[in-house]
């Protein structure tokens, strides 16, 4: 099997290479529609799908069998959506600030980037697999705001290189999680510049927080950084439109609870931080990666 192995990570890294070259033989909104509309209607056939359903009547005991596969089928739409709008990131962004409603883009709380832009201060952005979550890095770099962000390369290797290449042209400062990114995403916040992570998703050396009821082991890395550097942390998450358009929103500071020494307590921030993407996922489920095991 081991053998085989090179052989494998080679066939797929092909693969990626000539769906992302197909994908971009048309129009953004052409990819995204057709593979998001095979994503609806066969993605709720999958077998991980079980664990959407899981995940969804355990948040939502509440909702009747046909409002949870409603959830799936826009969970797999949203997905699949994502796949064909990979290919084209560098053509989605749209945004004219005299005109915030005509482009691909609107975007709430430009203003506070730009105070995070000048201040001359690090800060640090969370956000959640919610709509196309990729177009949180894109942001900073189009709003002048300096910085990076963490990410999690594929398995497979020879894909990862390929993935890599795509958010480069759009993305700076890619930070890729490991040994080495603890010190990198430090010397960034030395230098005063911004950083933005994932924050929902499972992680076993983690803190448990409660998340949407039950507890959820949580990468506590965001709270860590904020109680070492001081620095402020705001909320970032891009919401699905209507039309293939995109809405982010930047929140004000999140103010995170602090200990008797008046510094930032990690368990309590990151109930803080996982209570604010608990709201987010409520407002549209449809919108959040419930096929991943959240909680075990």
């Amino acid at each position: 099997m081991r053998r085989m192995q090179p052989a494998f990570d080679t066939f797929v890294a092909g693969y990626v290479r000539v769906s992302i070259w197909w994908m971009r033989l048309f129009p953004a909104s052409w990819s995204s529609n057709i593979i998001g509309n095979l994503g609806r209607w066969f993605g709720p056939w999958f077998l991980v799908s079980k664990v959407a359903r899981c995940n969804l009547r355990a948040a939502f005991p509440e909702k009747s069998p046909r409002e949870i596969e409603a959830i799936v089928a826009g969970c797999w739409e949203n997905l699949a959506r994502m796949a064909g709008e990979f290919a084209v990131l560098d053509r989605i962004w749209d945004y004219d600030p005299a005109n915030p409603g005509k482009g691909t883009i609107e975007l709430v709380g430009a203003d506070i980037m730009a105070r995070l832009r000048d201040d001359g201060r690090p800060a640090l952005f969370f956000t959640a697999h919610t709509g196309n979550w990729e177009l949180n890095a894109i942001t900073g770099e189009k709003l002048g705001v300096r910085g990076g962000v963490l990410y999690r390369a594929p398995n497979n290797q020879k894909a990862a290189e390929v993935v890599l290449a795509m958010r480069e042209k759009t993305m700076p400062g890619l930070i890729r999680a490991g040994r080495a990114a603890g010190r990198q995403m430090a010397q960034m916040l030395e230098d005063g510049q911004h950083l933005g992570m994932l924050v929902d998703q499972h992680w076993g050396q983690g803190v448990t927080v409660q998340f949407f009821g039950r507890p959820a082991a949580t990468n506590p890395t965001l709270a860590r950084l904020a109680r070492q550097f001081d620095c402020p942390v705001h909320g970032m998450r891009v919401i699905r439109l209507p039309k293939n358009r995109f809405r982010i929103e930047i929140t004000e500071e999140v103010h995170l609870p602090r200990d008797a020494e008046g510094k930032i307590d990690v368990q309590d921030a990151m109930q803080t931080v996982s209570s604010v993407i608990e709201d987010w996922v409520r407002e549209y489920p449809e919108q959040w990666l419930w096929l991943h095991r959240r909680w075990r």
